[in-house]
């Protein structure tokens, strides 16, 4: 019988996929400049970061393949997983979370020194905790959409709101196979109800002002793979289907600030025994420091 090992237990880099920074010289190679920091506050979002060379994508693209399978041995760590999620019959989308506990690569991948660096810059230069990690997959001609959302939504569970969220494509990402559209400006909005995440696209529209609606001006944001986006927590977002002969394959690392607390006594994430009581600090084995500033 194989053993099953929770790599959450681990909270530092396991495998030569990535290599951490010894000094602040060899830190300055993944430093956002100036001007992609203030677009990310004034519009919610900045792209077009390279995260990934081709032999991280490699293994991460294997690594998926094998952890799809409802039979792998460390199934039961995914915190949820949907081999399709889709609420259309004619259209499929894989979503996981909790992967990170269950193969090297994906693990590791929090602490990649391209997403910490620009995760803190963008968090007001703060010390980045992880929340969780997601895959969405849409296969070529007949990938589902996500509907538009907002994704504090989904986290109010914790407070403040100091949240961030970085997409990177195992694909490349185009318009024809469902690549992520933002709204720009969205994240001063304020919080909106939250939609059905695989259901109708414009569902969230019923929850929007006139004025909200006649600024809903979305933009494509179209990627090669490797490469990325972080988004504002209240940015409005979502990704139409696939419908070309290439798949669109991504992966989602959400983190917050550290100092970060509980604002529930109940479940913290679904499908996880997980608990941290109301107003206590979000830490311990599933929310990892990934980059202290000192």
């Amino acid at each position: 019988m194989q053993l099953v090992k929770d790599l959450a237990d681990r909270h530092e880099l396991i495998s030569d996929l990535f290599k951490q920074p010894k000094s602040p010289e060899e830190w300055e190679q993944y430093k956002l400049s100036d001007e992609q920091v203030a677009h990310f506050h004034e519009y919610g979002y900045v792209s077009g970061i390279k995260l990934l060379d081709e032999s991280q994508i490699n293994v991460l693209r294997k690594e998926l393949e094998e952890i799809r399978d409802p039979k792998h041995p460390a199934h039961e760590l995914f915190y949820e997983f949907h081999g399709n999620q889709s609420t259309d019959p004619n259209t499929v989308l894989f979503h996981s979370l909790g992967h990170w506990r269950i193969t090297e690569g994906f693990h590791d991948l929090l602490w990649n020194p391209a997403f910490t660096m620009a995760a803190s810059q963008l968090l007001g230069n703060n010390n980045v905790r992880f929340w969780h990690d997601q895959l969405f997959c849409k296969p070529s001609n007949h990938g589902g959409v996500v509907a538009w959302h907002q994704d504090y939504s989904f986290w109010i569970r914790t407070v403040p709101m100091q949240h961030l969220t970085c997409w990177t494509g195992l694909d490349d990402a185009t318009t024809e196979n469902g690549c992520l559209y933002y709204v720009p400006g969205s994240h001063k909005w304020g919080l909106l109800q939250k939609p059905e995440l695989a259901g109708k696209m414009e569902g969230l529209m019923e929850f929007m002002t006139d004025e909200q609606k006649a600024n809903f001006n979305p933009v494509p944001i179209e990627l090669k793979k490797g490469y990325g986006s972080f988004h504002h927590p209240l940015m409005i977002h979502g990704s139409y289907e696939n419908k070309s002969e290439f798949s669109r394959r991504a992966i989602v690392l959400n983190a917050f600030s550290d100092g970060t607390v509980s604002d529930t006594d109940g479940e913290m994430l679904r499908g996880t025994p997980i608990r941290v009581p109301k107003g206590e600090k979000m830490d311990g084995k599933f929310f990892p420091l990934l980059f202290d500033r000192k």
